[in-house]
C-alpha cells in the first residue's frame, strides 16, 4: 500500500506558486545585497591604510558611516513605507555602487568621507526594505496568516552565505593578483596608482551593486500605490515613523522584540571588539591573528546561516515561535558564557571550547532572528512594516555601540563576557512564561495611526 503523503510534502504541493517565486526572489536579493559588504570587509581597512589614512582617520571614516546609518534608519524606513520597497531598494543599490567606486578609487579624506557617508545612506535605505517586500508579497498572495518563517530563514541563510563568500573572495583577490606575473602591480602602474590590488574587491562590489539594481527593477513587483508626490512623502514619512515608535511603546510583543534586538546588539558588539585581541594573543603576532580572526568571522557567518536555516525546525521542536526565541537566545548566552570562562587560557582544550562558544553564539542568534521577525510581522501592518524593522535595527545598533563603549572601558578578561552573557540571557527570559506562539500569532495586528 502506498504511504500517505506527509504534511510537508502536502504543503509543498498546495503552496501557491506566487509564494515560491517571492521566496526565491527574496533569497536572491539578500545574496546580492550582502555580497559587496562581505567583499569589502577583508580589505577596506587595509586599503584605507594604503591610501595614507592613519588609524584615527580610519576610525573617523567608519564613525561617519555608522552615524549616517543611525541618523537615517527611521526616516528611510518611513520612506520605504510611503514610497514603496522597489524604488527605495533600487536607490540604495545605485548609491552603494557610487560609494564603492569612491572608496575604491579615492585618495583624499574628503572623497573617502563622501564614499562612507553614501554607503551609510544606502545601508539605511536597504535596512528592512527587502524583508518588508517579501512579507507584503506573501500576505498579498495568501493572506495575513501565511507562513513566513521559511522565507525569512532562507533569506537569513543567504545573507550569511553571501557575507562569508564575500569575505573569503575579498581577502583572496589582492593576494591572487600578486602571484605569478603580479597583475596587481601592473594594474596599479597602468592606472597611475588609482587602482590598487586592495581596490579590486570594492570595485567588484560596485559591479555587483549594478546587477542588484537591475534585478530589483526587473523582478521585485509590488502592488500599485497611490502616486507619490513630494508633499505626500514629506507628510507621510514623519507620520509613519511616529506610528512605528508608538506601536513599539504600546504593544508588549513588539517591545520584547526591540529589547531582544538590543541584547543581541550587545553580544555582537562584544564579540567584534574582543575577539580580534584574543586571536592575536593566541597566535602571538598581529598578521597571523588577523588571519585567524578572518577565518573565525567566516565561520561565524556560516553558523549564523545554519541557525537561520534551522529556525523553522527550532519552532516546531520548541512548540512555537516564542519558545524558539527563548531556546535560541539561551544557547547564544551559553556560548558567551563559554567565551567568558575561557578568556584567560590558551590551552588547546580551552581554545576549542572558546571556538565552540563563538559558533554557538552565532548559531543561537541566527535561529532566533526569523522566529522573532515572524512574530513581529504578525503584529505590524504593511503601512509601518519597514519602519518597525528600522526601529529594531536601530535598537540593535545603538545598544551595541553603548555596550561597546562599556566593554572597552573594562579590563580584558572574563568580566565583559559574563556581563554580556547575562544581558543576552535577560533578553531570552523576556520570552519565558508568555502565551504560546499559536495564541500570539493569531492575535489581530493593531493598526498604525
Amino acid at each position: 500500500m502506498t504511504e500517505p503523503m506527509t504534511d510537508r510534502a502536502t504543503d509543498r504541493v498546495t503552496e501557491p506558486a506566487g509564494i515560491r517565486t517571492a521566496r526565491r526572489r527574496y533569497v536572491t536579493v539578500c545574496a546580492l545585497l550582502w555580497l559587496p559588504p562581505g567583499l569589502g570587509l577583508a580589505s577596506m581597512v587595509l586599503l584605507l591604510g594604503e591610501r595614507g589614512m592613519s588609524l584615527a582617520a580610519v576610525a573617523g571614516l567608519f564613525a561617519a558611516h555608522s552615524l549616517t546609518v543611525a541618523a537615517l534608519e527611521l526616516p528611510t524606513g518611513g520612506l520605504s513605507d510611503v514610497l514603496g520597497r522597489r524604488p527605495v531598494l533600487a536607490m540604495s543599490g545605485a548609491l552603494n555602487a557610487v560609494a564603492c567606486v569612491l572608496v575604491g578609487l579615492g585618495t583624499t579624506v574628503w572623497v573617502l568621507t563622501a564614499g562612507m557617508v553614501l554607503m551609510g545612506v544606502a545601508r539605511a535605505l536597504a535596512s528592512g526594505t527587502a524583508e518588508a517586500w517579501y512579507v507584503d508579497t506573501v500576505h498579498a498572495c495568501s493572506g495575513p496568516d501565511a507562513e513566513l518563517r521559511t522565507g525569512l530563514a532562507r533569506g537569513g541563510s543567504a545573507t550569511s552565505a553571501a557575507l562569508a563568500a564575500g569575505l573569503l573572495l575579498g581577502g583572496a583577490l589582492p593576494w591572487l593578483l600578486g602571484l605569478g606575473p603580479d597583475l596587481g602591480a601592473q594594474l596599479s602602474r597602468a592606472t597611475s596608482g588609482s587602482v590598487l590590488p586592495l581596490s579590486v574587491p570594492m570595485l567588484l562590489g560596485a559591479a555587483v551593486r549594478v546587477v542588484f539594481v537591475g534585478y530589483v527593477l526587473a523582478a521585485l513587483r509590488e502592488p500599485a500605490r497611490p502616486p507619490a508626490t513630494l508633499r505626500s512623502v514629506l507628510r507621510g514619512v514623519p507620520v509613519t515613523v511616529l506610528g512605528g515608535l508608538r506601536l513599539g511603546g504600546r504593544d508588549a510583543l513588539v517591545r520584547r522584540v526591540l529589547l531582544t534586538a538590543a541584547a543581541v546588539g550587545s553580544a555582537l558588539a562584544t564579540i567584534e571588539l574582543l575577539i580580534p585581541g584574543r586571536t592575536v594573543a593566541l597566535t602571538g603576532a598581529t598578521d597571523s591573528g588577523a588571519m585567524v580572526y578572518a577565518a573565525l568571522a567566516c565561520g561565524g557567518f556560516v553558523c549564523l546561516g545554519v541557525g537561520s536555516h534551522l529556525a523553522p525546525l527550532t519552532a516546531r521542536v520548541a512548540g512555537g515561535g516564542e519558545r524558539a526565541v527563548l531556546v535560541s537566545l539561551v544557547a547564544g548566552a551559553s556560548g558567551l558564557l563559554l567565551l567568558g570562562v575561557t578568556a584567560s587560557g590558551t590551552h588547546p582544550v580551552t581554545t576549542a571550547l572558546a571556538v565552540a562558544g563563538f559558533g554557538l553564539v552565532y548559531l543561537g542568534i541566527g535561529a532566533a532572528g526569523p522566529n522573532e521577525n515572524d512574530l513581529l510581522h504578525r503584529r505590524v501592518p504593511s503601512a509601518g512594516r519597514a519602519t518597525a524593522l528600522s526601529v529594531q535595527s536601530l535598537a540593535q545598533q545603538l545598544f551595541g555601540a553603548l555596550v561597546g563603549l562599556l566593554v572597552g572601558a573594562l579590563r580584558p578578561g572574563p568580566l565583559p563576557w559574563l556581563l554580556t552573557s547575562a544581558a543576552l540571557l535577560a533578553g531570552a527570559l523576556l520570552w519565558r512564561g508568555r502565551a504560546g506562539a499559536r495564541t500570539t500569532e493569531s492575535a489581530p495586528a493593531p493598526t498604525v495611526e
